[in-house]
């Protein structure tokens, strides 16, 4: 398994437009062979931004490098680059190779 993270600073006073951007968002992730599961995380707040972070679960990093260069991704990011007044700086891209799951239940 493969995660792959963005981290956001968000501007302070722009988190309800950040969140109606990804909340509204067609994602195309449906469509994509090797795509798990998504979530959109919100974090800690700090005097001039609260963190965010994208985190997605795909079956391995080979899925994840194929999204990257498929047309679901130039679809689901065609407008990003409307959004950055929101940002603090540039997204934190971060990906990692699971090494271990515990789940409830395990021997």
């Amino acid at each position: 398994m493969y995660i792959a993270m963005n981290r956001f600073r968000v501007a302070k006073g722009s988190e309800a437009a950040f969140e109606q951007v990804w909340l509204t968002r067609d994602t195309h992730l449906d469509k994509v062979p090797g795509f798990v599961e998504f979530h959109l995380l919100r974090g800690p707040e700090a005097e001039d931004h609260t963190l965010y972070a994208s985190h997605t679960i795909w079956a391995n990093h080979a899925a994840f490098d194929a999204w990257t260069k498929s047309e679901a991704f130039r679809a689901a990011h065609h407008r990003a680059g409307d959004n950055k007044p929101l940002y603090l700086g540039h997204p934190q891209f971060e990906g990692f190779e699971v090494m271990q799951t515990v789940g409830r239940g395990a021997k």
